[in-house]
């Protein structure tokens, strides 16, 4: 596979520079801006994988800091979810600002917290992101505007994840949208276990895939 970008970035935001990769094969159609969790970042080696596996059905990924490393270093800041929003959005407005990327349609991949985030900016894009998939999201956190969000959401949530899965069957319920909620049998939350993240990995691309040509 032949990628047509693949460079690091610094993004500017809010006054300061959030480190990413971009990544995009060269008959890509979409690209999937991935929303880590809190503690997490870029080099999150399980969302790296599942970018991995995206990209290998021609699609882009753009895996960034949604903190500056200092700012990661406040518990508080970690779990601001409306900032975390405001970083996603602006990023997704830089993307659409780039030559290589303007014309691309846009999917969030988010993670633990990261998956609120990914919501509330699905919620408040005119036009709507595309597709969105939520990996043991934290949903909840974004249950205000479920009903809000437009695009195709995929939620994955492993079998043994007891408390996040009762919160992610709640939150599907508000969703108003085209929806999808799949239990990862015999995963935990960080889906850890043998064959679980690559059940992600696929199921991830294929909503993708799917809605982002």
């Amino acid at each position: 596979m032949n990628d047509a970008i693949h460079q690091l970035v610094e993004i500017p935001v809010d006054g300061v520079r959030l480190e990413g990769e971009l990544i995009v094969p060269e008959s890509a159609t979409g690209l999937v801006v991935f929303s880590h969790g809190s503690g997490s970042s870029r080099k999150s080696p399980r969302n790296n994988y599942v970018a991995s596996v995206i990209r290998e059905r021609q699609v882009g990924t753009l895996l960034f800091d949604l903190l500056t490393e200092e700012e990661d270093m406040t518990y508080e800041t970690r779990f601001d979810i409306p900032l975390l929003t405001e970083r996603l959005l602006k990023v997704t407005e830089w993307l659409e600002e780039q030559d290589a990327t303007k014309d691309l349609q846009y999917g969030y991949f988010g993670s633990s917290t990261g998956a609120a985030s990914a919501l509330r900016a699905a919620a408040r894009l005119d036009p709507t992101a595309d597709a969105v998939v939520s990996r043991g999201g934290r949903v909840d956190l974004a249950a205000d505007v479920l009903d809000q969000v437009e695009a195709p959401t995929l939620f994955l949530i492993g079998g043994r994840d007891y408390q996040v899965l009762d919160l992610n069957r709640e939150a599907y319920e508000k969703l108003q949208c085209e929806k999808n909620l799949e239990v990862i049998g015999g995963a935990g939350h960080l889906f850890e276990e043998p064959g679980t993240l690559d059940r992600v990995a696929e199921l991830a691309a294929d909503w993708f895939t799917t809605h982002l040509q």
